[in-house]
């Protein structure tokens, strides 16, 4: 007789979530299966070997997530055995797990990466996630919604979707972002021995192409600045929040949304990149500090008031106030009769373009802004004095 039972193991450090693993049994012989779902030990219920469902736990639709993939796994393991029974062969646990990883479930490319993004989800990356999702979806087109074993992924599968994205007219940048997400996927099923590394990506293209200048001038800030809104105020918040992120060398949206009150200490506004992790610190100069008090919200744990309700689904609130701000920043450009379509990440390149011409070391701009390599710019980033930064900052504000 074979059974198979759904365990939980803790984690060996504190505060992160455990693993569910599944125990194949037969004939006395035990095998683990490793899921990579992953739980908190007060979601796991130990009694009934299986994830507790909360409306008061946040994480209430990844634990949902998770235990229809439970089950679907169960109901997958009990056949696989139910067809070594039937065939009254001399099998082993080891027979079954391996039939599990092979056989369409564990090592099929969708189901594969479903998984990788419920991980994504499960450490609140959920941009990455969401990524992810797209490319999955993109896939999933392409193949008929037909899913496809990690062996079966070759050049010519791959050279094969490229020419289906073009002939959809999916930009090359567009085609690039889809291919570098499936070779990451891929790339870690390989690492997990679900399939051997047959290079499918080496033929089809995974770089950046240069796309238009996104760059404003000095002339185009002070005119952005100077428009008389007084009696738009929804698109004078977002006049200044765009110029609260060109104030602060070009921050990324993201960053100065969740920006809290306790970041600014002794004139030194102190926060760390979402993207990369990397800590930055912007001297308050008199424009920051302008904008800040204008903004400010007593009640509110955060610097600018773009988060209304603390604590509640936090990620939404940034993304429908990305949409809300570029929007809003679209008919600022309309009323300037502006050609470029402005968004926030223009302050961003707006910031080192306008260093450039007044001839800041390219070393002091932060490349994140320029150059193609992100690896380039953290090494020149890393060797950067914070004064030295805050100087080109002031120089660049000054004519304004």
């Amino acid at each position: 007789m074979t059974t198979v039972k759904v365990k939980f193991r803790p984690s060996t450090v504190k505060d992160r979530p455990g693993t569910i693993v599944y125990v194949v049994t037969h004939r006395r012989s035990i095998r683990q299966i490793a899921t990579g779902y992953k739980v908190f030990p007060h979601e796991w219920d130990e009694k009934r070997s299986k994830p507790i469902m909360s409306t008061k736990n946040e994480r209430m639709p990844i634990v949902q997530s998770i235990i229809r993939k439970l089950g679907s796994d169960m109901e997958w393991l009990s056949a696989i055995i139910e067809h070594f029974e039937d065939q009254s062969r001399n099998y082993s646990s080891d027979d079954v797990v391996e039939e599990f990883r092979r056989s369409g479930k564990e090592n099929a490319l969708f189901f594969f990466m479903e998984r990788v993004i419920e991980r994504l989800r499960q450490l609140n990356h959920s941009g990455t996630a969401k990524n992810y999702c797209a490319a999955l979806g993109s896939f999933k087109r392409f193949r008929n919604n037909e899913d496809l074993p990690m062996e079966a992924i070759d050049h010519i599968l791959i050279e094969d979707y490229q020419a289906y994205l073009a002939s959809m007219g999916v930009v090359s940048n567009s085609i690039s972002f889809y291919m570098r997400i499936l070779r990451a996927v891929y790339n870690r099923a390989v690492e997990q021995g679900l399939t051997k590394n047959r290079n499918p990506f080496r033929s089809v293209f995974t770089g950046t192409e240069k796309t238009s200048k996104r760059a404003i001038s000095i002339s185009d800030i002070k005119r952005i600045r100077n428009l008389d809104l007084s009696l738009k105020p929804g698109l004078e918040f977002a006049r200044d929040i765009f110029l609260f992120l060109f104030f602060c060398r070009g921050m990324s949206f993201i960053d100065a949304v969740f920006l809290k009150k306790t970041d600014v200490q002794n004139g030194v506004l102190t926060y760390r990149r979402h993207k990369t992790g990397q800590l930055l610190h912007i001297k308050v100069i008199k424009q920051i500090e302008e904008i800040v008090d204008r903004l400010a919200n007593r009640d509110s744990p955060y610097l600018l008031p773009v988060i209304t309700r603390p604590g509640i689904d936090e990620r939404r609130q940034y993304e429908t106030a990305l949409r809300r701000e570029n929007k809003a920043l679209k008919t600022i450009a309309e009323m300037i009769k502006l050609s470029v379509t402005l968004t926030t990440y223009v302050s961003r390149h707006a910031w080192a373009t306008i260093a450039k011409s007044k001839n800041v070391p390219v070393h002091v701009i932060s490349d994140a802004l320029g150059h193609d390599s992100i690896t380039t710019t953290q090494i020149y980033l890393a060797s950067i004095d914070a004064s030295v930064i805050d100087e080109a900052n002031e120089l660049i504000v000054k004519d304004l």
